[in-house]
């Protein structure tokens, strides 16, 4: 029940975040009256979707009611929300399978695939899970994120690499926008798997040691995983332009093969015993 109120609770922090967000002459309505808050006002943005103001009041507060898939796409609309937003949704409201399924432990990494960054030297490659722990990395890893592994008792975490490593405000080059990139992908995860308490602990930990997250996190920006280009700084390198390309592990969703390579103008093809995807980290 707990899980279910706290999915409900975000939803509606959502709804609200993404109305403050939409001022009423970009949906052609007049703004005469001195308002107290930014962007649509409730009964404003109920009017657009074509459902009851108390109704849409309800779902912002967090109420236990059931809306339908019309609805709730009615609402996307008058909301004007990009697709992977529009999918983070329908999770809030419990209307994907997948986000309401029972957690079960997270599945050991098969040493086949642990032995694949290995052979992708030099480049760097690893191998994350849903969480961004690192369950497998060559060396060359090591040379391009300094102080990824730090010898704890945990596995190394690029969140916490990002957020809570200073090392990594000189690597990546564009740090605040890679990072709020990032925290909004760990957002659509944690959205994706409500009560888990991995993700619960990682955001806690985020919100604990990074001022920014604490800031960025209240704008519940959601984004979805994509490979493209990153601008790194090696130590004792420069500044070099990587393309990365991201594979889901066959039969392990939550495994994720990262490889990156020196852009030459494209981006490097790999292969082998992994299920390609078009997303990334």
């Amino acid at each position: 029940m707990a899980g279910a109120q706290d999915r409900r609770t975000e939803l509606g922090a959502f709804l609200r975040s993404r109305r403050e967000r939409i001022t009423p002459r970009e949906v052609g309505l007049p703004s005469t009256r001195r308002r107290r808050t930014p962007g649509l006002r409730r009964e404003e943005l109920a009017l657009l979707a074509g459902m009851s103001a108390t109704w849409y009041t309800y779902l912002e507060q967090g109420r236990d009611i059931r809306v339908s898939d019309q609805v709730l796409d009615a609402i996307a609309a008058a909301l004007r929300l990009a697709p992977h937003e529009h999918d983070h949704l329908l999770r809030l409201a419990g209307r994907a399978p997948a986000a309401g399924a029972p957690e079960r432990a997270p599945e050991s990494l098969a040493a086949e695939v642990a032995a694949v960054p290995l052979l992708l030297q030099p480049h760097p490659a690893y191998v994350i899970d849903g969480t961004y722990d690192v369950l497998s990395h060559n060396p060359a890893v090591e040379e391009v994120f300094p102080r990824l592994s730090t010898g704890a008792d945990r596995p190394p975490n690029f969140a916490r690499w990002v957020f809570l490593e200073p090392v990594a405000r000189e690597i990546l080059v564009d740090w605040e926008p890679e990072a709020q990139g990032l925290l909004a992908r760990i957002r659509t995860l944690a959205g994706a798997h409500p009560g888990d308490p991995r993700y619960t602990r990682l955001v806690e930990e985020l919100h604990l040691g990074s001022p920014e997250v604490r800031a960025w996190w209240p704008r519940f920006d959601v984004e979805q995983r994509r490979g493209g280009h990153k601008r790194l700084r090696p130590p004792g390198r420069g500044v070099i332009t990587y393309a990365y390309t991201a594979f889901h592990v066959a039969g392990q969703p939550e495994q994720t093969l990262v490889i990156y390579a020196e852009s030459d103008g494209g981006a490097d093809r790999a292969g082998g015993g992994v299920r390609g995807a078009t997303d990334g980290v």
